[in-house]
């Protein structure tokens, strides 16, 4: 003889069952555990976004708004093409450099003249994706360690730059300097539309095939190889396309400047690594992704508005800016940790 079940609400303090907490619970503790990476870019890029209206009054104006994003897009170009490289398992130390000389091969060109702007654009991109190229085969070709043989090659690039423009100088196209500093539909920056093209572009990127090699390479290149992924191949390609997107900041520098300079990008090399680090990508490759290395370019540069804003001495600011990204990517990486810890059978529900 059977028992009949029990039907009607447990009674107070029993157990939960195996339907799990309320939704809402649920919810909450995916966000905090699935999405961290996100969830720290977002804290952050809010609480500059927040310091600096409050510091700033015009900060929300069209000029205002005009002013940070032509800041904002060279370093974020530059991250960008940081995190592709290193998103494949390598890392670049030539990337400044490579800025560096594409800009100083555009304005050289340019002279100035809106009729030579064409040649001058084609031949800076052309330039940065040949020293990518010429990254990739060193890394990949001879298999030398990424972080020794783009720093040898850096010092190639920046001593071209110099033999190619010696000293500052040189003029930029005025079409060039004028369309950057545009604002378009009464309230958008121009540099905003091209960081919004950035980050679509990566999104296409992304889910070629191309885009899945690259994670594939980065994440284990042992088992991409017994896939029949290309491994030299894709990386090759990652320096390649990274060199490219490397002289697409230079072009964004030189049009925010108006002039060359053989030591443009010089410091911004260690400034994209922090970008893509604050931005959730993980320096071994694999994992992470260009739009967090955007948002994470515009919270450093953010920051360094923040630190001249707030009043700090000059002989101290590089010192608590130092500080400041530190701790933001102490952040990021503490988050980043947690997310990774989350229990197995929580990512199997997904």
């Amino acid at each position: 003889m059977s028992t009949p079940s029990r039907t009607g609400p447990p009674p107070p303090g029993a157990p939960e069952t195996a339907s799990g907490p309320p939704p809402l619970a649920r919810a909450g503790r995916a966000l905090l555990s699935a999405r961290m990476p996100t969830v720290a870019v977002a804290v952050l890029l809010v609480a500059t976004v927040a310091a600096s209206a409050a510091l700033q009054p015009g900060f929300f104006s069209p000029y205002g708004l005009s002013s940070s994003f032509a800041t904002f897009l060279p370093l974020a170009t530059i991250a960008a093409a940081q995190t592709v490289i290193v998103l494949g398992g390598g890392i670049d130390l030539s990337i400044g450099a490579i800025v560096t000389l594409s800009s100083a091969v555009s304005v050289v060109l340019m002279q100035g003249d809106d009729a030579r702007l064409p040649l001058a654009l084609a031949a800076g991109l052309a330039t940065g994706a040949a020293c990518g190229l010429l990254n990739g085969l060193v890394v990949a070709g001879l298999r030398l360690q990424p972080i020794v043989a783009t720093f040898a090659t850096g010092s190639m690039f920046g001593g071209a730059a110099l033999l190619v423009l010696p000293k500052p100088g040189g003029t930029a196209s005025p079409i060039l300097t004028e369309t950057y500093r545009m604002v378009v539909l009464a309230y958008i920056p121009v540099p905003a539309v091209l960081l919004l093209l950035l980050w679509l572009a990566w999104r296409v990127l992304r889910r070629h095939r191309f885009g899945q090699y690259l994670y594939a390479v980065g994440g284990d290149a042992g088992a991409a190889y017994s896939s029949a992924v290309p491994v030299s191949a894709v990386r090759v390609l990652s320096y390649t396309l990274g060199g490219l997107i490397a002289a697409l900041a230079g072009v964004a520098l030189l049009a925010d400047s108006g002039a060359g300079d053989p030591t443009l990008g010089t410091e911004l090399t260690l400034g994209s690594i922090a970008a893509l680090v604050i931005g959730g990508t993980r320096l071994r490759g694999g994992s992470g992704g260009v739009g967090g290395a955007i948002i994470g370019a515009i919270v450093l540069s953010l920051i360094q508005g923040l630190v001249f804003f707030a009043g700090v001495p000059t002989n101290a600011r590089e010192f608590v800016y130092g500080c400041v990204i530190i701790a933001a990517i102490a952040l990021a990486g503490l988050l980043t940790a947690r997310a990774a810890q989350r229990p197995a059978f929580q990512g199997a529900n997904r």
